[in-house]
């Protein structure tokens, strides 16, 4: 992405100010929500509300609807992702949260889960090198240290 404001943003996570590496946050995963303006994002809330509901297989003909419609719209395949991992389909997260990744390699969200399906698969090595990507773009995040040290603690 060579966008200056999320270049910008990118920068704030690496701020040693909580404040503003959570206003960071806050705005760049309402640019990823909002890629594909009001449709995409009520599209994902439907999803969400079916999720939040227990109703997997309506959340997912939704999602998987939404992708194969606007098959460039990050955030549906990281939600997705979300739906399968919360599922215990750990492979199929990670492909969804490996293409998240491959159309927006600053996706630290994408990436953290990439590290969560390594870590659930037992493949801790992969996991580990998943964490640290996203650190690189979200040093501060302290679930990803946790989750980084955690599985090297496994793999000795």
């Amino acid at each position: 992405m060579n966008n200056a404001p999320i270049n910008a943003l990118l920068e704030d996570l690496k701020n040693p100010d909580e404040g503003i590496r959570e206003k960071a946050t806050v705005e760049l995963w309402r640019i990823w929500f909002h890629q594909k303006g009001a449709y995409g994002l009520e599209l994902i809330e439907q999803s969400q509300i079916h999720l939040e509901a227990g109703e997997f297989i309506k959340a997912e003909a939704v999602l998987t609807e939404l992708i194969q419609d606007q098959p460039d719209f990050v955030e549906a395949w990281n939600r997705r992702a979300v739906l399968y991992y919360l599922t215990e389909r750990y492979r199929k997260s990670l492909k969804d949260c490996q293409q998240a990744a491959e159309l927006n390699p600053v996706h630290f969200g994408a990436l953290h889960g990439i590290g969560l399906c390594h870590a659930a698969l037992g493949e801790y090595a992969e996991a580990i090198y998943a964490f640290r990507r996203a650190l690189e773009i979200q040093p501060h995040a302290l679930i990803n240290q946790r989750l980084l040290l955690e599985c090297t603690t496994r793999l000795s």
